[in-house]
C-alpha cells in the first residue's frame, strides 16, 4: 500500500502513529484523510480485527481511498464524527487522529484559491459543495463581519484599514480572483513583511469559509463521549488559534480554558496530557517539508476505567 505523497506531504508521520499507542484489534479514526498517508501507516498496524476509519469532505480525498472489509471511508465534516460512527455501529473508538489545516493538494491546485502564489478564483472551499466561498465573503460581508474575521482568525494589526480598502474596491468592480485580492491589500501589508500579511489575510477568510473554528469545537466536544477510556486523541495544529484550542481541551477539560474542579480540588476534565509541550518537527524533517515548520502535535488519553 503506496503513500500518495505527490497529494499531501504527511508531517510528523511517525510521530503521530507512535503518538496513537495502536492496538491490532482497536478500532481507529483518521478524521484529515488527504492523501490518506496517516491513515495507511495506521492500516498498516491493525490486524484482521482492527478497524479504520477515515473523514474527508474534500471530493478529490476520495480517489485516495482503499477497499477492504476493516476500512470505511466517510465522505463528510468531522464536526459529525458522533452520527456518521453511530450510522456504522460504532459506539467507541480506541483513538482520534487529527491533522488540521489545509492540505499540500489544496494549497498546490491552483483553481481552489488556497494559495497567494499565482491566480484563481476566489474559492478556497474545502467542500467543493459548500455554499460559501471567498468571493462570497470578500464581496457581501459588511465591515463589521471583515473586521471580526481579520482580527479574530488573522489576527491582523490595523484591521479596519484593510477592511476598508476592500470595501473601496469592491465598489467599483467584484473582486474576484486572488490576484485581484492581493494586489488590493498590498497597500496595507507591512513592509518586508508582505508574504506574512498575505497569508494572514487568506488564513481568515479560509477559516471563515469552511467555519473551521467551530468545526473544531464540535469535534473536541465529541471526543469525550466517542474514545474509550484509555484510548488516544491525537490532533497536529498549524496556527495558534486551533492549537490554543485544543490545548484548552486537553489540559484544562474546556474550549475557553477555564477549570472546574471537584469538592477535593480536583480538575475535572475527560482527558489527561500525554506531553506537556507540544511536539514538533525535528531537522531533517523541516528540511524535507516546510510545512512541518508551524504544525504542533498534542497527545492526550481518555481518563477512567
Amino acid at each position: 500500500m503506496k503513500n500518495n505523497e505527490s497529494y499531501h506531504i504527511p508531517v510528523m508521520l511517525p510521530e503521530c502513529i507512535d503518538a496513537l499507542d495502536i492496538n491490532p484489534s482497536g478500532i481507529y479514526v483518521d478524521v484529515t484523510f488527504g492523501g490518506g498517508s496517516h491513515s495507511r501507516a495506521i492500516f498498516e498496524q491493525l490486524g484482521p480485527e482492527g478497524k479504520l476509519i477515515s473523514f474527508d469532505q474534500d471530493q478529490d480525498a476520495k480517489k485516495n481511498a482503499w477497499n477492504a472489509p476493516n476500512f470505511d471511508f466517510v465522505a463528510a465534516n468531522f464536526a459529525y464524527i458522533s452520527n456518521h460512527l453511530r450510522l456504522l455501529g460504532i459506539q467507541k473508538v480506541d483513538g482520534i487522529l487529527a491533522d488540521l489545516g489545509v492540505s499540500s493538494h489544496q494549497f498546490d491546485e491552483a483553481d481552489r484559491g488556497f494559495s497567494i502564489r499565482g491566480e484563481a478564483a476566489l474559492d478556497m472551499r474545502m467542500n467543493q459543495h459548500g455554499d460559501l466561498s471567498a468571493e462570497d465573503i470578500v464581496n457581501n460581508y459588511t465591515e463589521e463581519e471583515l473586521l471580526r474575521i481579520f482580527r479574530n482568525y488573522g489576527e491582523i494589526s490595523h484591521a479596519r484599514k484593510l477592511v476598508n480598502t476592500i470595501e473601496s474596491a469592491r465598489s467599483n468592480k467584484r473582486i474576484k480572483t486572488t490576484g485581484e485580492l492581493l494586489q488590493i491589500v498590498e497597500k496595507c501589508a507591512p513592509r518586508n513583511k508582505e508574504h506574512k500579511y498575505f497569508a494572514q489575510v487568506f488564513q481568515a477568510i479560509r477559516i471563515e469559509t469552511n467555519d473551521e473554528m467551530k468545526v473544531l469545537e464540535d469535534f473536541l466536544l465529541q471526543c469525550e463521549d466517542v474514545i474509550k477510556p484509555g484510548g488516544r486523541l491525537v490532533v497536529m495544529s498549524y496556527h495558534s488559534l486551533e492549537d490554543r484550542l485544543v490545548k484548552n481541551y486537553m489540559k484544562r477539560g474546556s474550549l475557553d480554558g477555564k477549570i472546574e474542579k471537584d469538592f477535593f480540588g480536583n480538575v475535572l476534565k475527560p482527558f489527561t496530557e500525554i506531553v506537556r509541550h507540544p511536539i514538533t518537527a525535528n531537522e531533517e524533517e523541516l528540511e524535507r517539508n516546510n510545512r512541518a515548520r508551524s504544525a504542533k502535535l498534542r497527545i492526550a488519553e481518555r481518563d477512567g476505567e
